[in-house]
């Protein structure tokens, strides 16, 4: 229990240093802020996933608890796609902000030590990750690119989101790690020395600049993002959790892998989502909102899941 709370705790701090960075003006406002997200996205977080999945084990990537997680985030993504269409407008990127917010969790520095010390194996990680980057990212990626003022027609909108989501450097780096790992091959320590270096660096600017972003906007204030936020860490926080369960049990799971899948899919919002909405300036107050709310309140949400299951803490 310490290390998730160790865990929990990581977070909160690097997000409290850059708010109270960005109340003194170390970190200012706009250009400055961003230039933490341009930096993880097209350096640091490509350098982290790349070793990752590069050092993973590939026989573990076809497991059906990654099945079912995978189908648990599609399924969360399309309902919350209907329901912003039904009960409020939004363009397309700020619905594909709020449907990758309410089902795209945090696998790496919250979901690494859940899996260890909650599930008690970290088996699922690895595949977890890559999948959300590969056939997740991708599409996310693609629709915060779309443009709804453009005067391109629909396919050529689709087009330049398709090669926008799959040229994406956080899609491509883990893809040549899978590679890599899939083959066997080591990759040379005057290589992976310093692409380790640089995924270090990842999480800790995304955080940061998500802390200094909550200066001067508060959660939940009221505007025209405020439905979508809602939706999304309700579903982040109950539906898709339930789906992952019944899902599961569908695929004829029980015992700790169906656990794992439930309990994988009540982590919170990635960081991920908003530093992609940041990178691309769309959606990303419900990004923003969505990390924050599920953040704290995915604790014990997953507390709960535990007493169902009959484990313990």
């Amino acid at each position: 229990m310490l290390d998730v709370l160790t865990g929990f705790a990581i977070i909160f701090v690097v997000i409290g240093a850059g708010y109270v960075l960005a109340h003194r003006g170390v970190i200012g406002e706009g250009e400055q802020r961003l230039m933490f997200n341009r930096v993880a996205y097209w350096v640091a977080s490509p350098s982290l996933l790349f070793t990752t999945v590069a050092e993973s084990d590939t026989s573990t990537f076809l497991s059906p608890v990654v099945g079912v997680v995978f189908a648990a985030t599609a399924v969360t993504m399309a309902v919350f796609w209907i329901i912003s269409a039904v009960f409020f407008r939004a363009d397309v990127p700020t619905r594909m902000a709020g449907a990758a917010s309410a089902s795209y969790f945090n696998s790496v520095n919250i979901g690494l030590p859940i899996a260890i010390y909650v599930i008690g194996d970290a088996t699922y990680v690895a595949p977890v990750l890559l999948m959300q980057m590969v056939i997740v990212s991708p599409i996310v990626i693609g629709g915060l690119d779309v443009n709804p003022d453009s005067r391109e027609s629909r396919a050529q909108n689709a087009l330049k989101a398709v090669k926008s989501g799959l040229t994406a450097p956080v899609v491509v780096a883990p893809l040549i790690g899978l590679v890599i790992s899939a083959a066997g091959w080591t990759v040379p320590a005057p290589v992976m020395e310093p692409l380790e270096i640089l995924g270090g660096a990842s999480i800790p600017m995304i955080l940061m600049s998500f802390g200094a972003s909550l200066r001067g906007g508060g959660v939940l204030a009221e505007g025209p993002d405020r439905p979508a936020t809602i939706t999304a860490s309700a579903l982040k926080l109950t539906f898709m959790p339930a789906a992952a369960w019944v899902l599961g049990l569908l695929a004829g799971l029980d015992g700790t892998a169906l656990y794992a899948a439930v309990i994988l899919s009540a982590l919170p919002t990635a960081q991920n989502v908003y530093n992609y909405t940041a990178n691309y300036c769309a959606g990303e107050t419900v990004a923003r909102d969505t990390v924050f709310i599920t953040t704290f309140a995915s604790l014990p949400a997953m507390i709960a899941i535990a007493l169902l299951f009959g484990k313990g803490f």
